[in-house]
């Protein structure tokens, strides 16, 4: 039995395709107005929660500032990225990967299991036992899939102008086009964050095994 599915592994890969490029190009998007807001408009620095740093163009795609060029590299790998979610999460329940191997149980919600995970991990042990991932695992790629990615595809149809008209509910749901752009922005960097931490951890954990195992599919132990 293969550990990855084709379906998780064809998505896995589209995905970083897709998420890098998103995150480039809109570090340009973000360059063109740095100041973020709540509610519905917002432009002054006084009314500014955060002014968000200038990336540098080694950063960003385009490489050099080019707000129209950056706009067209963000909706060209929104669509993938949105039709991929849908077909991973239609993957997963027909699968049951989700129910199976990402769903927590009430017992691993017990401190003393969870202090176990977090020692473990800090012991750069990860024997997941007959699981496939541990707790702190599955409540991360739990998060990632079932909040973080799909908030990112409702918030960026939010602040996209050519969506307002059909969305504007999912306008007034998130609290105000500046809300919603605020937490596009928010959820974005919470991405960044796994993404560099899972990226620690399979270094840790043996990388030339991982990234074979994602692309060949790998067996179970």
């Amino acid at each position: 039995m293969k550990r990855h599915a084709l379906s998780t592994r064809v998505w896995h890969w589209l995905n970083l395709l897709c998420v890098v490029v998103l995150f480039m190009s809109g570090l340009t998007i973000s360059n063109a107005h740095r100041r973020l807001y709540w509610g519905d408009w917002g432009f002054a620095p006084e009314q500014a929660w955060l002014v968000v740093p200038r990336f540098p163009d080694w950063m960003t795609i385009p490489g050099y500032y080019s707000l129209a060029l950056a706009r067209d590299w963000h909706i060209l790998m929104a669509w993938p990225f949105a039709l991929g979610l849908l077909f991973m999460w239609l993957a997963m329940l027909g699968n049951r990967h989700f129910t199976r191997d990402i769903v927590t149980r009430r017992r691993e919600w017990r401190p003393a299991a969870i202090w176990s995970d977090i020692r473990a991990h800090l012991r750069l042990d990860f024997d997941h036992g007959a699981d496939k991932y541990n707790f702190l695992q599955k409540l991360a790629y739990g998060l990632v899939l079932g909040v973080i990615l799909p908030m990112m595809v409702f918030t960026g149809i939010a602040i996209s102008p050519g969506m307002e008209p059909s969305f504007g509910w999912l306008v007034d749901l998130l609290g105000g086009r500046q809300s919603a752009r605020s937490l596009h922005f928010i959820f974005a960097f919470a991405l960044a964050v796994f993404f560099v931490v899972h990226l620690i951890l399979v270094i840790l954990s043996g990388p030339i095994g991982q990234v074979r195992a994602m692309l060949t599919g790998g067996h179970h132990p």
